[in-house]
């Protein structure tokens, strides 16, 4: 009988041995287990085998091999406990008449595969006659498990190996990839597409800790700190992979850092579904994963910031030329504030003048057209008083003006301070409607550009004040006559017409006998100030000579020009202490006919003359070389 025995053991060795056969193809492990209860079944002389072993994932029983296909659609509803696979474990390895535990079914005679303190699986055997497994001896049986246990662990560590090789593969291919890429997004969906292919039934999110706007489809979330994200948390502090398992859930979830060299840049959450524990050759290699992800992403974001930087310092340096080139004020504010709007996205960007006292504002020409509505009057005043108590830049995300009245209409804003010899000059107010529209390396950029451009703003400011003071007459702050004369030229050379009006005070001499010539200067600035009021930003208002006023209209037609001119006589007449009148001389071309600014003066001042011997306080229109007087008008005919 113990020969007889031992003959099986050597008949089952053998047949193992050959299961293993490179050349027969049979390398596959569900393939060796078919062969392997196989082999028992026809040794036994056995009507049915089934092979059982506890999921490493979820505890849960399953069917690894059966001689009976339809075994495979057994379902087990219950778990091996930890008490009953401590019982299992300093148990029998052979049961007769009957299973170990309940769940297993009916059987005839079952096994209990365990080695060294680990439970391998267990073989349910169902005999041909009923009672005729007595003929076969307990060592014989525990001969056969070790046997078994044996070929498990092969195909096991087999089978270890060919998923290991595949998996390493795709390690290998996902890592050409990922370092073949600068693009964050195909970085991210890589990592994502690789663990679906692995584990198709997990839910996947990446948990990151920069800025991101837009990732597409993938699922991206904001690394927060809360309550509910603890182990999350803990991964991206740590560096460390943290897990927590729910058996009353059902499911464990993985948090894998995405670590690079330089730090971490997110968190990997894995969560398995039905699942009580995360084996460790799965967590090695969700581990390599998202190690191999951390520094394709470290790569990318330092690729995409030294792009960044790039740019940047190309609009500094482009911005810098530009500032540099002598443009007009209102010409560099507007290329400043598209330049701005290009770059940052923004919706509005102006430029805003502070006067000494930090209490009056200036919006500077060339700033967005919104600055100049009365709903920008808000936003500039908050920025203002902010500023002006802060001293400091601000970076606002989500705008609340505290005022009471309806939500304002630019949330995101980005304030920074023109400071020139530390001296507050203004501000540069750039916004847009979306909440945290900006990031903060746009602010710090946004700070630099300004640092770089206010001195080149202040130059400009001061090379125009200085242009102007040389064409403008310091008491009166009219333009100088040489400076009427060469526009005048200019006008007769490109436009189709224009009016010229030549001014004089009244009694002028008598005013300055009866108050002195300090009050005479006062009456002249008056006069001055009251002719600003009433021209176009266009016209340009002089100081001829003297009590002596000039106005060039460009483009304006003779009947324009009269109106203005009758216009300044009855408001300087109602509107100067002490009261004065002015006498006025109109004359006008147009391109029909040749014409000088010598000749137009010449006809204004001989019209001057005419209106100051006809009774002064009137104006007097220009046509030809004689006139004639209609009321307080003399019209040359």
């Amino acid at each position: 009988m113990e020969l007889l025995e031992d003959n099986i053991i050597l008949n089952l060795k053998s047949r193992f041995f050959d299961l293993f056969d490179v050349e027969s193809g049979l390398l596959r492990d569900e393939l060796l287990l078919d062969a392997m209860i196989g082999s028992i079944k026809s040794l036994l002389h056995a009507s049915e085998v089934t092979l059982l072993a506890s999921s490493e994932w979820n505890q849960e029983l399953v069917i690894e091999a059966s001689t009976e296909k339809s075994a495979y659609a057994a379902a087990f509803a219950s778990i091996v406990t930890s008490e009953e696979y401590e019982q299992l474990l300093k148990g029998k390895v052979v049961y007769r008449s009957g299973a170990p535990l309940a769940v297993f079914g009916e059987c005839d005679l079952s096994l209990v595969f365990k080695e060294e303190g680990r439970i391998h699986g267990f073989l349910l055997i169902k005999q041909k006659n009923p009672g005729s497994q007595s003929a076969l001896s307990d060592q014989l049986l525990i001969n056969i498990s070790k046997e078994c246990v044996t070929f498990l662990k092969k195909v096991r560590g087999l089978s270890k190996i060919v998923v290991d090789e595949k998996r390493y593969r795709q390690l290998f291919r996902i890592t050409e990839k990922l370092h073949s890429s600068m693009d964050m997004d195909a970085v991210l969906g890589e990592i994502i597409g690789t663990l679906k292919e692995v584990y198709p039934s997990f839910t996947y999110y990446l948990l990151l800790s920069q800025d991101n706007n837009s990732h597409g489809d993938l699922p991206v979330r904001d690394l927060e700190y809360d309550s509910e994200n603890i182990a999350a948390m803990q991964a991206y502090v740590t560096g460390l992979v943290q897990i927590e398992d729910s058996v009353q859930d059902r499911k464990s979830v993985l948090y894998a850092p995405l670590k690079g060299r330089q730090g971490v840049y997110g968190v990997l959450q894995v969560i398995a579904p039905n699942t009580v524990v995360f084996p460790k050759n799965e967590v090695e290699f969700i581990m390599l994963l998202s190690n191999t992800a951390g520094g394709a992403l470290e790569n990318a974001q330092l690729y995409q910031q030294s792009r960044r930087l790039i740019s940047d310092l190309q609009l500094i340096n482009e911005t810098s030329h530009q500032l540099n080139s002598n443009l007009r004020l209102t010409e560099t504010i507007s290329y400043m504030s598209q330049q701005i709007m290009k770059w940052f996205d923004a919706r509005e960007a102006g430029f805003i003048l502070l006067s000494e006292d930090l209490e009056q504002t200036e919006v500077m020409q060339g700033s967005s057209p919104f600055y100049f509505t009365e709903e920008a009057k808000v936003y500039i005043k908050y920025i203002k008083d902010k500023i002006k108590k802060e001293k400091d830049s601000l970076f606002i995300g989500d705008l609340n003006l505290h005022n009471g009245e309806r939500a304002p209409r630019f949330k995101s804003i980005m304030a920074v301070p023109m400071v020139q010899s530390e001296t507050l000059k203004g501000f540069a107010l750039v916004m847009h409607k979306q909440p945290y529209h900006f990031s903060f390396e746009a602010f710090k950029l946004l700070q630099s550009l300004i640092h770089h451009s206010t001195l080149a703003f202040t130059n400009s400011m001061l090379r125009e004040e200085l242009e102007k003071m040389v064409v403008t007459d310091h008491l009166t702050k009219l333009y100088s006559r040489n400076y009427l004369n060469e526009k005048m030229d200019m006008s007769i050379e490109t436009d189709g017409q224009g009016t010229f009006i030549l001014i004089d005070i009244d009694d002028f001499k008598s005013i300055n006998d009866t108050y002195g010539h300090q009050i005479g200067d006062e009456v002249i600035i008056q006069v001055a100030n009251i002719i600003n009021t009433h021209i176009r930003s266009t016209d340009i208002g002089s100081r001829w000579g003297g009590e002596e006023l000039a106005i060039y209209l460009p483009k304006a037609p003779l009947e324009a020009g009269v109106v203005i001119a009758e216009r300044l006589v009855e408001k300087v007449a109602e509107n100067t202490s002490p009261q004065i009148t002015i006498s006025c001389g109109v004359s006008h071309w147009n391109s029909e006919k040749s014409d000088t600014s010598i000749n137009l003066f010449k006809r204004a001042d001989r019209a001057l003359y005419l209106a100051k011997g006809s009774g002064k306080n009137k104006v007097v229109i220009q046509k030809e070389e004689s006139g004639t007087i209609l009321g307080d008008k003399l019209i040359f005919k």
